[in-house]
C-alpha cells in the first residue's frame, strides 16, 4: 500500500479511536488541539489525494451526542460545527475568503467568547420554553428539556413583548469552574473516575437521568445566537441584545469588530484576559454581522462560511515547586502531589498539582525549587507539564518517590500491572482508617450529619473511633467535650448516627470501601445478592453474573470478606442496627420461570424501567448481564437499542425479546411462545462524528 495511502488509513482509525474515547466513554485521550491537528492533516491529504476520499471518513462527518434514554428531536436549523484557526492570519484568510465571496462588499464581524461547554437549542413559542434539544448528531439531538428547566439562567417565561411567536435560541451550557472542581472533588474523594474538564462535565450532566441531580451541579448558560422567520433586526449583533433584554444570559464580550486590526487586538486581549473568567473557554468566534450576507455565503457540508472559531493554545503557566507531598488514601495508594507558588490558571489559583505516580515523576526529571508548568486551560485538573532546566540551580536535589508509607512507615509495594505505590498496612495506617470513617459518613454513604474529615480525624486521634463500627458505640457525653462541639451539637451527632441504621443496604455496601466497588455498582450488588450473609459467600463466577462485576471487582469483594476484621466490623454494624439486607421487593413472589436464563437489556422501555426489568429476571430466576457473550440467552430490547448489542446478538445467533414478550415469560398463565428475534425494532444510529466540535 502507498504511504500515504496508509497514513490515511492510520488517522482515520486514529481519529475514531478518539471519538469513541470522547463521545462514549466521557474521557478524552488527546488535547482538543493534538485532534484538531490531525483532523486537518486528514482534511489535506484527502484533499491531495481525492481518490482516496470515503464517505465514511471523520472528516464527512459531524460529531454526535446522541444516547440512549432520551427521546430524540429533528432540528429545525441544522446544528453545524465551525471551521477552526490558529493565528490572526487565518482568522484574516477567512475574512478575505468572505468578503471575496460577497463581492467586495463591506463586511462588519462580531467578536464573541467561545465557551467550552455542549451547545443546546432552545425553541421558545409565545415566549415560552417549549423543547430543548442537544446537537446530536446536527439533524436530531436529544430532547432534555426537564433538565435544561433546572439551569437558572434560562428564562423559561420571556420579558417583554417584541419577541417572536416562535423561535431558536442556541448556547452553550457550561459548567463553572468552582461547581466543576467541586464535583471532581467529590468523585475523588468517592474514589470514582474524575471529568478531564468542564466541558465534559455539563455534557455528562445535562444527559443525566435525574433532573434533581443536575440541579445540584450548577450548570450554566450563554446564548449566542438566534434563528427564525421574523427576528426583529437584521443583524446577529442587534439580535443578540434584544435576546438579552428578554431575560437571555448573553456575553458581555460580544463586540462589533470592523477591521483585522480590531480581530487581532480583541485575540490578543482575550487571550490573558479570559483567564480571569469564572468559566472554561478555549478560543473565540468571528461571524459576519449581517443576516443577509450570512445568507449569501451559505454553508459547506460540515459549517457555515459566515462564522470562524479560533483556537487558543492550552494555558499554561511558570511557577516555583515549592515541596512535594505524599498523600496516602483511604485504599493506601500514595500520589505525590507538588506544592506551587501560587499561579493564576482559567479562574482559579492553582496551589497544589498532582505529580500522579512515580513513573510522571521520574520522567519529568523534577528537582525541588524547579521552575515548572503547570497547565489547566480546560483541558485537565492541574498538572505539571514540563520543568524549565535551565533555570535549575546546580545544587537542586532531585524529588525522589518514597520507599516507605510518610504515615506508618511500612515499606510500600507496587500495585502489579499498574504505576501505583501502595501502603498494604490496610488495618493500622491511620490515613487509610481515617479515610474510611470518612468515606461510611459521607452523603451518599451513610449520610451522618455534623461529622466530616475534621471531625472523623478528631474522633480517631482521641481513640474514640477506630473503625466505622465503633461510631455507633459513641455517646454525647464523649464528644460534647471535643472542640467544636458542645451538649446540642454532640447529641445532634449521635442522632444522626442513629438515624443511618435506616439507610438502605446498597448505600452500606458502598460506605464500606470495598476496593473497586462504586455507588452504583454497589446497588447491583445489593440487589442480586439481596444480604450481606449471601453476598459474603458468593463465589467469583456468581459474583461476575452481577453487571458491572468484572473479575477484578469480584476477587476484590471476596478478598474484602475474606478478612477477619472486616467480617468482625460487619458483624458490630449488624448488632447495631445497620441494614443488612435489601427490602424484600413489592412484586408477586419470586419463581423458578426463567431459572438458568442470562438476560441482557438495551434500549428505553415503555411498559417498565430497566431497573424494575432486571428485578424481574432476578426474581424468577434468572441472571443479568452487562454485555453480551455466547452465555447470554435472551436480549430484551426496547426503542433505541445499541447498535453494536444488536450486531452482536444477532452474530451470536442469540434471541431478541421485546416487552410483551418478556412479561409472557414470566407469567404462568401465560407460558410464552417461540418467538422471532426480528420482533425487536431495529434501532436508528446516530454518527459517531468529530471529536471536540465547535458547535454554533
Amino acid at each position: 500500500m502507498d504511504d500515504y495511502r496508509q497514513r490515511i488509513e492510520h488517522l482515520r482509525e486514529a481519529i475514531n479511536d478518539h471519538n469513541r474515547a470522547y463521545y462514549v466513554y466521557n474521557s478524552p485521550t488527546i488535547s482538543d488541539r493534538e485532534y484538531d491537528m490531525l483532523m486537518k492533516e486528514l482534511e489535506q491529504l484527502e484533499r491531495e489525494h481525492p481518490e482516496c476520499d470515503d464517505a465514511m471518513s471523520p472528516t464527512h462527518r459531524v460529531g454526535s451526542d446522541l444516547s440512549e434514554g432520551f427521546k430524540k428531536a429533528e432540528h429545525v436549523y441544522q446544528m453545524l460545527s465551525l471551521g477552526n484557526t490558529y493565528s490572526v492570519a487565518e482568522v484574516e484568510q477567512w475574512a478575505e475568503r468572505a468578503s471575496t465571496a460577497l463581492a467586495g462588499k463591506d463586511t462588519t464581524m462580531v467578536g464573541e467568547l467561545k465557551f467550552d461547554g455542549t451547545g443546546i437549542s432552545l425553541i421558545y413559542e409565545h415566549g415560552k420554553l417549549v423543547r430543548a434539544v442537544t446537537r446530536g448528531d446536527g439533524t436530531r439531538g436529544d430532547v432534555v428539556t426537564d433538565n435544561v428547566r433546572t439551569i437558572r439562567s434560562i428564562p423559561l417565561t420571556l420579558m417583554g413583548d417584541d419577541y417572536p411567536d416562535f423561535f431558536e435560541i442556541r448556547g452553550e451550557i457550561v459548567m463553572p469552574w468552582q461547581a466543576f472542581e467541586k464535583l471532581n472533588a467529590e468523585r475523588e474523594y468517592n474514589e470514582e473516575p474524575l471529568f478531564a474538564n468542564p466541558r465534559n462535565a455539563a455534557a455528562g450532566t445535562i444527559k443525566l437521568q435525574s433532573p434533581a441531580e443536575v440541579s445540584r451541579r450548577g450548570l450554566d448558560a450563554y446564548l449566542y445566537y438566534l434563528l427564525g422567520d421574523n427576528l426583529p433586526y437584521d443583524t446577529h449583533y442587534e439580535n443578540m441584545l434584544a435576546a438579552r433584554r428578554w431575560g437571555f444570559k448573553v456575553s458581555d464580550v460580544m463586540t462589533r469588530l470592523h477591521s483585522i486590526d480590531e480581530v487581532d487586538a480583541f485575540i490578543r486581549h482575550w487571550d490573558t484576559a479570559r483567564k480571569e473568567l469564572p468559566v472554561a473557554t478555549d478560543g473565540l468566534v468571528f461571524k459576519i454581522d449581517s443576516l443577509q450576507q450570512q445568507l449569501n455565503l451559505g454553508f459547506t457540508a460540515k459549517s457555515p462560511r459566515w462564522a470562524v472559531a479560533y483556537k487558543f493554545a492550552p494555558e499554561r503557566a511558570l511557577t516555583r515547586l515549592t515541596g512535594v507531598s505524599f498523600d496516602v488514601g483511604r485504599s493506601g495508594v500514595i500520589t505525590p502531589v507538588a506544592n506551587l507558588e501560587p499561579v493564576l490558571l482559567s479562574g482559579t489559583i492553582v496551589k497544589r498539582a498532582s505529580l500522579h505516580n512515580a513513573d510522571i515523576v521520574r520522567g519529568l526529571d523534577i528537582h525541588y525549587d524547579d521552575m515548572v508548568y503547570v497547565e489547566k486551560g480546560g483541558e485537565i485538573i492541574p498538572k505539571i507539564t514540563g520543568v524549565d532546566k535551565a533555570s535549575r540551580r546546580s545544587d537542586a536535589r532531585e524529588v525522589a518517590f518514597v520507599s516507605h508509607c510518610p504515615a506508618c512507615g511500612t515499606p510500600l509495594v507496587r500495585v502489579e500491572g499498574e504505576a501505583a505505590w501502595v501502603c498494604p498496612n490496610k488495618y493500622a495506617c491511620p490515613p487509610q482508617i481515617v479515610g474510611r470513617i470518612e468515606h461510611y459518613v459521607g452523603r451518599r454513604m451513610m449520610n451522618i450529619d455534623g461529622l466530616g474529615s475534621e471531625t472523623a480525624a478528631l474522633l480517631y486521634d482521641r481513640g474514640l473511633v477506630k473503625d466505622v463500627a465503633d461510631l455507633y458505640s459513641l455517646r454525647a457525653e464523649q464528644v460534647a467535650p471535643l472542640e467544636g462541639f458542645g451538649s446540642r451539637s454532640a447529641e445532634r451527632l449521635i442522632e444522626g448516627i442513629q438515624a443511618s441504621t435506616q439507610v438502605p443496604f446498597g448505600r452500606v455496601i458502598f460506605a464500606l470501601s470495598i476496593p473497586y466497588v462504586g455507588e452504583t455498582t454497589a446497588k447491583k450488588i445489593a440487589r442480586v445478592a439481596g444480604n450481606i450473609d449471601r453476598l459474603m459467600s458468593m463465589s467469583a463466577t456468581e459474583l461476575q453474573g452481577i453487571e458491572d462485576v468484572g473479575p477484578r471487582i469480584a476477587e476484590s469483594i471476596i478478598e474484602y470478606f475474606g478478612n477477619d476484621i472486616n467480617r468482625d466490623i460487619v458483624e458490630r454494624l449488624r448488632a447495631a442496627g445497620v441494614q443488612m439486607a435489601a427490602e424484600e421487593p413489592a412484586e408477586t413472589p419470586g419463581s423458578d420461570l426463567l431459572g438458568g436464563k442470562t438476560f441482557v437489556i438495551s434500549g428505553v422501555f415503555a411498559k417498565h424501567s430497566r431497573d424494575q426489568y432486571k428485578a424481574m429476571i432476578e426474581q424468577h430466576g434468572g441472571k443479568n448481564a452487562g454485555s453480551i457473550s455466547r452465555k447470554t440467552d435472551y436480549v430484551l430490547a426496547g426503542e433505541n437499542m445499541g447498535p453494536a448489542k444488536l450486531q452482536k446478538a444477532q452474530s451470536l445467533g442469540i434471541e431478541i425479546i421485546d416487552e410483551d414478550k418478556f412479561l409472557a415469560m414470566i407469567t404462568p398463565a401465560t407460558p410464552a411462545a417461540d418467538g422471532d428475534s426480528s420482533s425487536a425494532s431495529s434501532p436508528k444510529s446516530g454518527g459517531m462524528g468529530s471529536l471536540f466540535d465547535d458547535l454554533e
